[in-house]
């Protein structure tokens, strides 16, 4: 089969057929802000020359952009390069809203959907019908965080996973100095494509963003809702600005302890237990295109992805199909179970017509890419300049989503071992990814190896993001949770303290609003009306409630 496969893939694929919504788009039209002279006092008006920012006002306008829901309305929010230094340039930020159903809201709830690297205005116009019945009594608002979408995005160009995987994945034999030289210069390339905004791309940045938004939204605290990595930030938020913390919920909760390496590690391991458990339902499916034995169907996926690897699939929109893109599409796929028929027929596609437009819609998180930005597949290069306006969507680079993801990791994970010590420990790495898991192993490893030439990232989050003095906050964790672990959020909980309220779903799937009725209620309740339910009360599998 495989051999039939690879000959249908490099005659091409049949992407031209998926319809407009499919087609990735920028997420935020351009509009103008509105700086006030006057205006209340601040968090950031303790720092009297961030007191610019803290003034501003949005001015909302319908969205340019393809295929934006006619009633979401794009603005935009200016925020310092460098909050230590905010004579050396601005940023331009993204937002997205819908307006609240009543004539009287009582403010915004801010949503992140999580990544890091993740577009919120894209996220808010594709997921619109979850989050109506929060307009009840809010303006829902999402972002492009800083080096996000069409703000300021960063880039590594074209090949630098691949890179990384080769420089990762070489026999043992091989020259392991060699590989972390090519590592420092795929660091170098990142840093190139990026431009200044790349130094500054940590979640202590973004927490500091998000309460120049506050107040620019007219909000005296934040209400927010954070979804896998969007809780990381909401908690670091709330260490930084625990007097403006309003009704916070957090879903999917992150780790703010372990280390990346130790991050990878579990990520992989959730994803082979979701694929495992996808490939036992799938082969009791006759449409199951790895038949019906699911210890076979494994060693097939495990095939299919090496094939792809040994030979990529040109497409149509300028870059090549990995066996990382496609370990990258089936990890999309497995987040919900609601998702496994997609999965299923997009692998379907795949092995039976050497049709890949299907993997590549769940490998752009449900969106096909547009095309590169050149011949070449290359983003263009970002030289400094003392402000970054909104990037035009054509310009934003293909790789932006794991770029930015990489590098708000790597700002956030003081653990940066030297040469001496990767070289030493790299192999063993090798060895524990791969047993974790031979699909999604090397794609993790590449991404926590990915740091090595990058500045050692903040300390702040594991030394400070504790025993917080705030208002009740709601953590939900998922028990079968393929990405945040469900123990993550019984550490992260004991972590923050009394005012963390847990909430156990007992169900599958990253994150729980959205799959689960009972979870979607509990967290809307307390969002809307105050309302929280008791610390270690539960939602069941089949949502009914369990206290």
């Amino acid at each position: 089969m495989l051999g039939e496969l690879s000959e249908r893939l490099r005659g091409g694929h049949q992407a031209d057929g998926l319809p407009p919504s499919f087609r990735r788009g920028a997420a935020a039209g351009a509009v103008g802000l509105v700086l006030l002279a006057t205006g209340l006092a601040a968090t950031g008006r303790d720092e009297p020359d961030l007191g610019r920012f803290y003034d501003q006002r949005i001015e909302w306008a319908a969205c340019e952009g393809t295929e934006l829901p006619k009633d979401l309305q794009c603005g935009t929010v200016t925020v310092p390069l460098d909050y230590a230094d905010p004579g050396k340039g601005t940023l331009e930020l993204a937002l997205a809203r819908y307006r609240a159903s009543s004539g009287d809201p009582r403010g915004s709830v801010v949503l992140n959907f999580g990544g890091p690297g993740g577009s919120g205005v894209q996220g808010l116009a594709f997921g619109r019908e979850d989050f109506l019945g929060l307009t009840d009594d809010y303006d829902v608002v999402s972002f492009d965080p800083r080096g996000v979408g069409r703000s300021s995005p960063v880039s590594c160009g074209a090949d630098a996973i691949g890179r990384a995987l080769e420089a990762t994945g070489g026999e043992e034999t091989g020259d392991l100095r060699d590989a972390l030289r090519q590592l420092r210069e795929v660091a170098a390339e990142c840093e190139k494509h990026s431009g200044p905004v790349l130094a500054h791309m940590g979640t202590v940045d973004v927490t500091r963003d998000l309460d120049v938004m506050r107040q620019a939204l007219g909000d005296k605290k934040l209400n927010y809702l954070g979804f896998s990595y969007g809780t990381r930030l909401g908690a670091v938020y709330a260490a930084r600005y625990p007097d403006k913390v309003g009704r916070m919920a957090l879903d999917g909760v992150d780790t703010l302890t372990e280390p990346l390496a130790e991050q990878g590690l579990a990520g992989a391991r959730g994803q082979q237990r979701a694929l495992d458990n996808f490939l036992t339902w799938c082969t009791e499916e006759l449409a199951c295109p790895f038949g019906q034995d699911a210890r076979t169907a494994r060693e097939q996926v495990v095939d299919l992805v090496r094939s792809l690897d040994d030979t990529p699939v040109p497409t149509d929109f300028g870059y090549e199909f990995t066996g990382q893109d496609l370990a990258g599409a089936i990890a999309q796929g497995l987040y919900t179970k609601e998702m496994w028929p997609v999965l299923q027929r997009a692998l379907a596609q795949l092995t039976e017509e050497g049709d890949t437009s299907g993997v590549e819609a769940l490998a752009s998180g449900g969106m096909a890419p547009a095309p590169a930005p050149s011949p070449a597949g290359e983003p263009p290069a970002a030289g400094p300049r003392d402000d970054e306006p909104l990037a035009d969507e054509e310009d934003v680079p293909l790789d932006n989503l794991p770029a930015a993801l990489m590098a708000v990791n790597c700002a956030d994970d003081p653990d940066r071992p030297d040469e001496e010590r990767l070289t030493r420990d790299l192999s063993r790495m090798r060895a524990a990814y791969e047993e974790a898991s031979p699909v999604f192993g090397p794609y993790r490893l590449a991404q926590v190896v990915l740091c090595h030439g990058r500045p050692k990232g903040t300390d702040y989050i594991r030394e400070k993001v504790k025993d917080l003095d705030t208002s009740k906050m709601l953590l939900v964790g998922t028990r079968g949770d393929p990405a945040t672990p469900y123990h993550w959020t019984e550490q992260t909980a004991k972590r923050l303290g009394p005012s963390a309220v847990v909430l156990d779903n007992r169900g599958e799937g990253h994150t729980g609003y959205g799959s689960s009725d009972c979870v979607h209620r509990k967290i809307d309740d307390f969002l809307l009306y105050g309302s929280l339910p008791p610390s270690g009360s539960s939602c069941g599998a089949e949502d009914e409630d369990r206290i």
